[in-house]
């Protein structure tokens, strides 16, 4: 199937628009947190309060000439972009400079003391020790004496609904936490998604591609695939995350599990390596149930069974389109790939002005193979939909529901 032609990309020049918000309050905002959480130098303060100042009122500066990535930001499209402003370029490329920028002002690539320090890591730790997470784990021991298939939609639903713990998305936002999710789902695909990982004992056939085309091979059946996870935030969304990769080995759903996280700190609160370490630890130390799984997810990371991958392209500002070969092959090769949360949607659809009952099909039939999309709505992209659930949407809540957090969908393309 042909992918479906894209509407213009989506910039952030638009007063009043959710990601003239971003550029203009966001960003500042997560600046000043960042510098309030360590106590850097005069040096890097300088340096932070020099992205600010751009942010505001400046243009985007190239990468310095040592830098040891500006050669791959350059194949993405940064010479292109230097020199204009932040809010004329594409917004999904705009939100990814910045914080590639925001490590730069804080020392992260060194040479220097600060080498490699999150400036994140205090918000994700403070996450990942909050009341809400004890209760979280605490609430998996009721999960043991369900039956398969129940324990199969609270950890999915979990997974879904745990992308609302997004420190980026309160930092602008601060009661979208307290606001109550509207019950049941704007797009639910999630029978199909089941069907693609069966258990043990049902045949199977799984997609395989080639950047030529989308042909589609045999899979191996269940028990044996793998599964491509890619992941969103660290802290509250990775534990459950990690939950369903786990029930999903053990259950035999899939013989291995690939967990792409990002290679470096990335808005907020995207998962890095060492978010994962960290949630994997949090589930050991916990109690009853919540042990066990951290215990089995120590064991898979081991064994291989589960795989940590971190891509320089999961912290590209570009689609999924332009995935590089390696990374096409990987995802080729799984018998499915599901995406988590916001900006990975958007990197899987394209970041433009999609009608909203575009077919999620056609916008995604360039993926070389089965993909799923996890996702609350945090921004304006959306696709899939049918006209009586976007029209309910529109008399409801305006153009709102579309960035409050308080809507999720789950979409199948097989």
């Amino acid at each position: 199937m042909p992918r479906a032609a894209a509407p213009p990309l989506i910039l952030g020049n638009e007063p009043g628009s959710f990601p003239h918000s971003v550029l203009a309050e966001r960003h500042p905002a997560i600046i000043r947190q960042v510098r309030e959480a360590f106590p850097y130098g005069p040096d890097l303060h300088r340096g932070l309060d020099a992205l600010l100042a751009a942010c505001a009122d400046g243009v985007i500066a190239p990468l310095p000439d040592d830098a040891h990535d500006r050669d791959r930001w350059r194949v993405w499209d940064l010479d292109a972009h230097v020199g204009r402003s932040w809010f004329d370029v594409p917004w999904l490329w705009s939100e990814s400079y910045f914080y590639r920028r925001l490590l730069d002002a804080v020392g992260y690539f060194g040479p220097g003391p600060w080498q490699g320090i999150d400036p994140f890591r205090p918000f994700k730790l403070a996450e990942l020790e909050a009341p809400e997470t004890d209760a979280e784990l605490a609430a998996l021991d009721a999960l043991e004496d369900l039956p398969v298939e129940e324990q199969d939609r609270a950890l999915l639903h979990g997974s879904l609904w745990g992308n609302r713990a997004d420190l980026g998305f309160r930092l602008s936002d601060a009661e979208a936490e307290q606001r109550a999710a509207v019950p049941g789902l704007v797009a639910d695909d999630s029978e199909r998604l089941w069907a693609l990982v069966p258990q043990a004992g049902v045949n199977t056939t799984v997609g395989t591609g080639s950047r030529a085309g989308t042909g589609r091979g045999t899979g191996t059946g269940p028990g044996t695939g793998t599964l491509c996870l890619v992941a969103d935030n660290a802290g509250r969304e990775l534990v459950p995350d990690l939950l369903l990769a786990a029930h999903l080995l053990a259950h035999r759903r899939c013989g291995r599990v690939v967990l792409h996280v990002k290679p470096y700190p990335y808005y907020v609160s995207d998962a890095t390596t060492a978010d994962v370490v960290d949630a994997v630890r949090k589930l050991a130390a916990a109690r009853g149930v919540a042990a066990a799984h951290g215990r089995r997810l120590w064991q898979a990371m081991a064994d291989g069974s589960l795989t940590v991958r971190a891509h320089p392209f999961s912290a590209a500002p570009l689609p999924y389109a332009r995935m590089p070969d390696d990374l096409w092959a990987e995802f080729a090769a799984a018998t499915l790939t599901i995406v988590k949360g916001d900006l990975n949607y958007r990197r899987l659809v394209g970041d433009s002005r999609w009608a909203p009952t575009t077919p999620f099909t056609e916008v995604t039939a360039y993926f070389p193979g089965p993909v799923a999309a996890l996702r609350t709505l945090k921004s304006d992209v959306v696709t899939g939909l049918d006209a009586d659930t976007e029209a309910a949407l529109v008399a409801a809540e305006g153009q709102n529901w579309r960035t409050g957090g308080t809507h999720a969908l789950i979409q199948v393309r097989e």
